[in-house]
């Protein structure tokens, strides 16, 4: 219940109890919360106040406002650990969710002196510029664009990165990956991203930049990846360090 005598304030309150309901799956994904005026009434609180709570719950992802329709409690966030470097496609089958991609472009292009540095070659050297979105479920979770050298991963063509390319570079190549370090960023989605994953232009994401080694030390790509945040999280286990 909302306690007025609280120092906590009655939006958060009202936040925590609607999120209690979702946990508890008093509200299910899919289904219409009850209305501003139905919070208000129960609660004896005003509707602004009702507001502010469910407009921080939607920016959140916990709930999806359909125009002309009403609010939903939306589909929960994929969780991600970031213990360990796996492919999109091996990720989504852990979670029992089918992955699939959609190839939105694949080129063969001279490297820029930013990726060449990154990738330890000479600038200009052939490269491979791959853009996808990810999807789990038919439902885009993220758009990706993944750099390779051409002369390391050889015989890549859009068939193949319509698929894992992890599995293809491990399992037909015969090439172990060894590590990877990724660099996470808050951001807003701007018009192209927006309409690749299906979003709201300026809704918040999350910006990741990959850089993957083999075994043996040789940078293998580096990957600039936008994550819709209403559907996905990242979580670190951090060990105590003495």
């Amino acid at each position: 219940m909302i306690n007025k005598n609280s120092p906590l304030p009655i939006y958060y309150q009202l936040e925590e109890i609607i999120k209690e309901m979702i946990e508890k799956e008093e509200l299910k994904p899919g289904d219409l919360i009850p209305s501003e005026r139905e919070f208000s009434e129960k609660y004896e609180i005003s509707r602004m106040t009702v507001r502010q709570a469910i407009n921080s719950l939607v920016n959140d992802g916990y709930l999806l406002r359909k125009q002309g329709k009403g609010t939903y409690v939306a589909r929960q966030k994929i969780e991600q650990t970031l213990k360990g470097l796996t492919s999109f496609s091996e990720d989504m089958k852990t979670r029992g969710m089918e992955p699939s991609t959609k190839l939105i472009d694949f080129n063969v292009i001279p490297s820029s002196n930013g990726i060449a540095t990154k990738l330890a070659i000479e600038e200009g050297t052939l490269i491979y510029e791959v853009k996808r979105v990810r999807l789990a479920d038919h439902i885009p979770m993220a758009y990706e664009v993944s750099y390779l050298p051409v002369d390391l991963v050889k015989g890549l063509n859009k068939e193949i990165v319509n698929g894992s390319l992890y599995e293809y570079i491990e399992n037909i190549l015969n090439m172990k990956i060894g590590h990877g370090t990724q660099v996470l960023e808050a951001s807003i989605a701007r018009k192209t991203e927006s309409e690749i994953l299906d979003i709201h232009e300026g809704a918040p994401v999350l910006m990741i930049q990959r850089y993957s080694y083999l075994e043996d030390g040789n940078p293998l790509e580096v990957v600039k990846s936008v994550y819709r945040a209403d559907r996905y999280k990242f979580i670190i286990d951090m060990p105590r360090v003495k």
